[in-house]
């Protein structure tokens, strides 16, 4: 299992974020693409993250997962509710 990102907890919510994102584009697991995948999808429930998720691209990281072989990794991207 994917460990939790390295992340100041004074960093706030933005900064939690940007681990998260930074994490998956940098790592070679696939299990720990997917735990930070999901973990994206679950913020983008929440309309009051929609402007850090805007900030990071992360709803061009869902749109580009979406042509991943890994068919878990397109179901987290579909899974994502992102406020329009």
């Amino acid at each position: 299992m994917a460990q939790k990102p390295k992340v100041d907890p004074h960093v706030g919510r933005l900064g939690y974020l940007q681990a998260l994102v930074t994490e998956f584009q940098e790592t070679e697991s696939q299990d720990a693409k997917e735990q930070v995948l999901a973990n994206l999808a679950n913020f983008a429930y929440d309309p009051n993250n929609y402007q850090y998720l805007r900030q990071l691209q992360v709803l061009d990281l869902f749109l580009d997962s979406l042509s991943e072989e890994n068919e878990n990794l397109v179901e987290f991207a579909i899974d994502a509710r992102v406020p329009m």
